[in-house]
């Protein structure tokens, strides 16, 4: 497997994350029209998304060289990259992702995203929460909030992470609290164990029997566990970490009596032609299981390819491994899901914490910048070949059709039948909106 990337140039790790977490009208207050509003719209759509994979790229792209090239700034901004055409009219993405503009006719580039935050850790925050970080409150991930309002079925878990495949950044449960954790994948997989070319297979921490152990050896062992646990909460009957824990361990324990997640990540299923596809590494890998969790029921699947923090030799790194693998990888898995019949129901979400400075530093890197910066969506009722808003002449800031990550975050759950205004609460009964900021891009769905 290739390198894995467990930092970038601010030392930070997934664990870091995993802790960061008036006026009226006939009686209806502004936050009762706009949910209102979000309804109506919602409900005049024939089919909603009920799973998102999301791509993310660890340590933030430089995408001025991928989504949104300049070849007509000067030198020192546009890089060494030439744009190519696409399958989608009108649009050109660099000549490193030849895959991608394949499939660019199935999916939408939103080059105007924009927010203020060009550090790893909290950027990490915003991007993957749709709310921008606070220290008052650790909002939810996006996988989270999914597993909360989108119940999987039983025998499967609601939220996978693969971030141990690569730099991480699949989030916590926030103040959602335990229960809506991510189960985290761990492994090569793909082979079976003594397979040629075979590794570790796929596996879910916390939920693999031990080598040797019978589900029978599990219940009468879970029966003592519950009797030393009922104990222990009359002692603490307030412990909202006790309670999230039960419901992590009940799905734990429905897991594993199912075979549903197991043949899932039986890789070995799939034709060796489209593992071809995919690939060998943590990234290709896991978007394949991803495409099939999702098939089981899963809702919310986080595949990370890391390295993207590329202060130094970001040309190189780009055209010579980021770029590749990335094109590889999404290209695949979108077109894998259209064969499937799937991308109808599942939204592909490819994004990073931050974008790159438009300026080429001395040492031919991109530095963090957050002004400006691409997402890629495809699937799940968004618009097919379609580039949503423009930066400026050189890439600094938006020119037209500016948003933030609440707007997207409340665009892919509107898409699901979510109402971003949705309020849950937090374990003091403060109630809080899904995206407080985030507003429904309209134009970003069919």
């Amino acid at each position: 497997m290739a390198t894995t990337y467990r930092t970038d140039c601010e030392g930070f790790h997934r664990r870091d994350f995993l802790k960061i977490g008036a006026a009226s009208l006939f009686g209806l207050n502004l936050p009762d029209l706009l949910r209102l509003e979000a309804q109506a719209k919602t409900e005049g759509r024939s089919k909603k998304a009920t799973s998102v994979i999301m791509l993310w790229l660890a340590g933030g792209p430089a995408t001025i060289d991928m989504w949104d090239l300049k070849p007509n700034a000067p030198e020192t901004i546009r890089g060494e990259f030439k744009p190519i055409d696409t399958k989608a009219a009108g649009i050109q993405i660099s000549e490193h992702l030849p895959k991608m503009a394949d499939v660019m006719d199935k999916c939408t580039i939103v080059r105007s995203v924009h927010h203020t935050i060009p550090n790893h850790g909290p950027g990490t925050v915003w991007m993957t929460t749709g709310n921008k970080p606070t220290p008052a409150l650790q909002y939810p991930s996006l996988g989270s909030v999914a597993s909360r309002l989108l119940p999987a079925d039983v025998g499967v878990p609601p939220y996978v992470t693969f971030s141990d495949l690569r730099n991480g950044a699949a989030g916590g449960a926030g103040y959602l609290g335990t229960a809506y954790n991510p189960f985290t994948v761990e492994g090569a997989g793909g082979r079976a164990q003594g397979e040629k070319g075979g590794g570790n297979t796929l596996r879910v921490r916390g939920i693999t029997l031990p080598n040797g152990f019978t589900l029978e050896e599990l219940d009468n062992r879970d029966q003592l566990l519950q009797a030393f646990d009922s104990h222990f909460k009359t002692l603490d009957k307030s412990s909202d970490l006790a309670e999230g824990l039960d419901a992590f361990h009940k799905q734990a324990l429905e897991i594993l009596r199912s075979d549903k997640t197991k043949k899932a990540f039986n890789l070995n299923q799939e034709k060796q032609s489209l593992r071809d596809d995919y690939g060998t590494s943590g990234a290709g890998l896991g978007a394949l299981a991803a495409r099939r969790l999702v098939q089981a029921g899963v809702r919310f699947v986080t595949v990370s390819i890391g390295g993207w923090d590329t202060h130094q030799g970001t040309f190189t790194s780009h055209k010579s491994r980021l770029q590749p693998e990335t094109d590889r990888v999404l290209a695949t898995l979108i077109k894998d899901l259209s064969d499937q019949g799937m991308l109808d129901s599942t939204i592909v979400y490819c994004a990073g914490e931050f974008g790159r400075t438009p300026k080429v530093n001395q040492r031919a890197g991109r530095d963090h910048w957050a002004r400006s910066l691409s997402v890629v969506l495809a699937g799940g009722g968004f618009k097919k070949g379609y580039a949503h808003g423009t930066t400026d002449a050189q890439g600094m800031a938006p020119a037209t059709e500016p948003c933030t990550p609440d707007d997207v975050a409340a665009t892919i759950f509107h898409a699901m039948g979510i109402d971003p205004m949705h309020e849950l609460q937090t374990p003091t009964g403060r109630p809080i909106a899904l995206f407080r900021e985030g507003r429904v891009i309209d134009k970003l769905l069919s």
